[in-house]
């Protein structure tokens, strides 16, 4: 028996865990997002043609929250099917420069790692372990 390939174009999109104290920053997404409204997840978004996943990772974050990465470190890429096939880039950031501000989202808050269960998407419950895994942030 064979299994059959699709072949279905993905979105290229970066992902930023941010911690702090034992906490991971997430988004509640605006119920007027055309992808996955309302959902509680890390934040993130789309890359643009010809950009480079650092430089994505440079202009979201602060699009979507005024801040400046003063350190970034690749955690791992996970494939998201929601209305579009997402493949999410994910980066650690520890340390950054500006006020966190939720510039797209409803809102941004600080949730305790010890309690993920409110995250609606499985790839960043696996790339959050990941991050840990890897760096002991």
């Amino acid at each position: 028996m064979s299994a059959a390939v699709v072949d279905q174009p993905f979105a290229p999109c970066v992902s930023f865990i941010l911690l702090r104290d034992d906490c991971v920053l997430l988004e509640k997404r605006r119920d007027d997002k055309e992808t996955d409204p309302g959902l509680i997840m890390v934040p993130g978004g789309h890359m643009e043609e010809g950009e480079h996943q650092h430089d994505t990772l440079i202009r979201e974050l602060d699009e979507e929250l005024g801040i400046q990465p003063r350190n970034a470190r690749y955690v791992c890429s996970l494939l998201h099917p929601t209305d579009e096939l997402q493949l999410l880039h994910y980066y650690l950031i520890t340390e950054w420069a500006g006020d966190l501000q939720a510039y797209e989202a409803e809102a941004v808050f600080w949730q305790p790692l010890s309690e993920l269960g409110v995250l609606n998407i499985t790839p960043d419950h696996t790339a959050i372990a990941e991050a840990l895994r890897l760096y002991g942030a």
